[in-house]
């Protein structure tokens, strides 16, 4: 357990011991072990396929085992097919077991709410719809247990906070098992039908199909990732001086979003918004952008068009959604003195007040050619002044509260020196967060 804290193998341990009282009931069980080992079997096959060649897990088989079979023997199911899996992290054996007793206690508790709901005779006896809801109730369960494991293993492991460790866990999951549960219960109707195992087993070509589908849909989403993250380094190279400020800004947008409550869906645009709020700058020329020396009236308006530009350039990626707002209104300001188009208030969208608010920050705690990083509570103090003028109030509240809980440890992947200077632009005060409008 190589550079692994003690916390998190005591933490791992009781897992695993919890694991093994669910498997002592065994030796008097009458069970049905030909069963045992085929779903086993078949489970180790499709997870190996499922997550070398599509990445992510397959649960069916597990839920089909949980519906099936005793709740001491469905939790053996998982149990090769989480120790042989491949694994790309180290230390590689303590992950196998941890997912291999994770797995076993999220299917016996599948089983055992299923089996006293009397799931098992309802599957039995074909009885529908009743068997739906015993089988809803598992699928819960499974969640349920995984979403516990999984929350713990973040606040221990990563030490992230404890309310934040189990936010949206359990109900992120419930949709895509829910479709798992019901493929397990038609392979365990079909088990238990004259049709046998074998006609069981077709589930899962359906299944491997959609999967399959799902996965490409993934890779395509990849694809426009590493599309934006050539246009991020684009504009590093271009604007050189602020190199990994765009995915500073990122995840300072991301520390606000989840401080005001939003879904994970929302506040991945935001992180995508951080990221790519200067991408417009592709389209100012250099000279400009590395002018060493005040700008004229002809040329700020032109750096002030970089917003416009970069919401041209996003457009066609629809996976943005909001992200193209802030793209396009991040240098508005509360008080309608920001530009591209003098918005005030309310007007101004959600998105782009929180990656505004980021950016000032970044830009103040970052050390640049012309100035020193100052400290994050100058930082903040200093928004805080601007807060109502230039920046929305409730944003930066939100960002000092965020900082407070987590404190600011950026990671930023760009390693290349920075280049020379940029001007400010239109409405930056030398020695204020205005300088963030570059």
């Amino acid at each position: 357990m190589e550079a692994v804290p003690a916390r998190v193998r005591a933490y791992v341990s009781c897992v695993v011991l919890g694991a093994l009282c669910c498997l002592l009931p065994l030796p008097g069980l009458r069970t049905p072990w030909w069963a045992v080992a085929l779903l086993a079997a078949v489970y180790a096959g499709c997870e190996h396929v499922v997550r070398r060649r599509l990445g992510g897990t397959f649960y069916p088989v597990l839920l089909a085992g949980a519906f099936l079979l005793p709740p001491p023997a469905a939790a053996l199911v998982p149990l090769p097919g989480a120790l042989l899996s491949h694994v790309d992290q180290r230390p590689r054996a303590l992950r196998r077991v941890w997912r291999a007793a994770e797995l076993a206690l999220a299917v016996w508790g599948a089983g055992s709410v299923h089996w006293a709901l009397g799931g098992r005779d309802a599957v039995v006896g074909c009885d529908f719809p009743y068997a739906l809801l015993p089988c809803a109730a598992a699928v819960l369960a499974f969640c349920g247990v995984l979403a516990l494991l999984d929350g713990g293993i973040l606040a221990v492991a990563d030490r992230v906070p404890v309310r934040r460790a189990w936010r949206g866990l359990l109900a992120r999951s419930l949709a895509p098992i829910g479709v798992h549960g019901l493929a397990g219960l038609m392979m365990a109707v079909l088990w238990r039908s004259p049709y046998g195992p074998v006609a069981a087993l077709l589930v899962l070509l359906p299944m491997c199909v959609s999967w399959w589908v799902f996965a490409q849909y993934h890779r395509e989403r990849a694809a426009h990732q590493a599309t934006i993250r050539a246009l991020v380094q684009a504009v590093d190279i271009k604007d050189g001086y602020t190199r990994g400020h765009s995915e500073r800004v990122g995840q300072a947008s991301v520390l606000i979003a989840r401080e005001l409550g939003m879904d994970d869906e929302r506040v991945e645009v935001l992180r995508f918004a951080g990221i790519l709020h200067d991408v417009g700058k592709l389209g100012v020329p250099t000279r400009l952008l590395r002018k060493d020396g005040p700008l004229t009236p002809e040329e700020r308006r032109i750096i002030e068009l970089h917003p416009e530009y970069g919401h041209e350039m996003v457009r066609g990626i629809s996976f943005l959604g909001e992200a193209r707002a802030a793209i396009l209104h991040h240098h508005e300001r509360i008080d309608g003195s920001g530009y591209p188009y003098g918005l005030a208030g309310a007007q101004i969208p959600e998105s782009a007040r929180v990656v505004a608010v980021a950016d000032a920050f970044d830009a103040m705690t970052s050390t640049r050619s012309y100035s020193r990083a100052r400290p994050v509570d100058t930082a903040l103090a200093e928004l805080r002044r601007c807060a109502g003028r230039q920046f929305d109030a409730g944003v930066v509240e939100a960002l000092v509260r965020a900082l407070a809980r987590d404190g600011w440890h950026p990671t930023v992947t760009a390693d290349s020196p920075p280049g020379p200077p940029a001007p400010d632009l239109p409405g930056s005060e030398r020695q204020s967060a205005g300088r963030a409008a570059r």
